[in-house]
């Protein structure tokens, strides 16, 4: 697969969707939430398509479709399944693929298996999206530790919110990870608005294959 990226979180509600939806749309590609935990107030699947305009067709079906909005784990232990690695095998897709995790890395998928376990068998280049609020910093170091210990490739991080320069920098020196851009506040979530902003703030180049 040429250009693709898995994208994870340093939280939970962190815009980490949003990001996820402007990439997808801005490279053409396809979209993958393989673990859907929560289903009542619509998907991530439904918000991506709806917010990047993305084509039902490039939207491809959860693995696990689960109704509680908690953990992976939990939210299937609800309903008497047990999430397995055999059955989270990345779908071959033409041209870039957009596989979003569910919360942050360290969330479960299973009791004995977390997401950044999941990205490391993957390995597929990860791009961290983090807040530009308070507490940050040690949310993203934290992060990146977490993905590196495990030899996950990091292709860089992404941040979300207002402009603070200097948690911005600091997260980058001392993660040694590339500051890919930053989606800011948007009024109305549209496509039209969404690839403005990220045109207006990320290097495409940057996503090449």
């Amino acid at each position: 697969m040429s250009a693709s990226f898995v994208i994870t979180g340093t939280d939970t509600d962190i815009g980490k969707t949003v990001f996820a939806a402007a990439l997808t749309a801005a490279l053409g590609g396809s979209y993958w939430k393989p673990v859907q935990a929560g289903l009542a107030d619509g998907t991530d699947s439904e918000t991506v398509a709806q917010i990047g305009g993305i084509s039902p067709s490039k939207i491809l079906p959860e693995r696990y479709r689960l109704k509680t909005p908690a953990s992976p784990h939990f939210s299937a232990a609800q309903e008497g399944i047990t999430i397995a690695l055999d059955d989270l095998v990345i779908p071959p897709v033409d041209g870039p693929l957009i596989i979003e995790g569910a919360g942050g890395a360290l969330v479960p998928v299973n009791p004995r298996l977390l997401f950044a376990d999941l990205f490391a068998h993957w390995a597929v280049p990860v791009i961290i999206v983090a807040s530009t609020g308070l507490g940050t910093i040690n949310h993203s170091l934290l992060t990146i530790e977490a993905l590196r210990s495990r030899g996950v490739p990091i292709h860089g991080i992404a941040f979300t919110g207002p402009e603070v320069p200097d948690s911005e920098t600091i997260i980058c020196d001392i993660g040694a990870v590339k500051r890919l851009g930053r989606v800011p506040m948007i009024d109305t979530l549209s496509p039209e608005s969404l690839k403005s902003a990220f045109l207006d703030n990320f290097d495409l180049s940057d996503f090449a294959a």
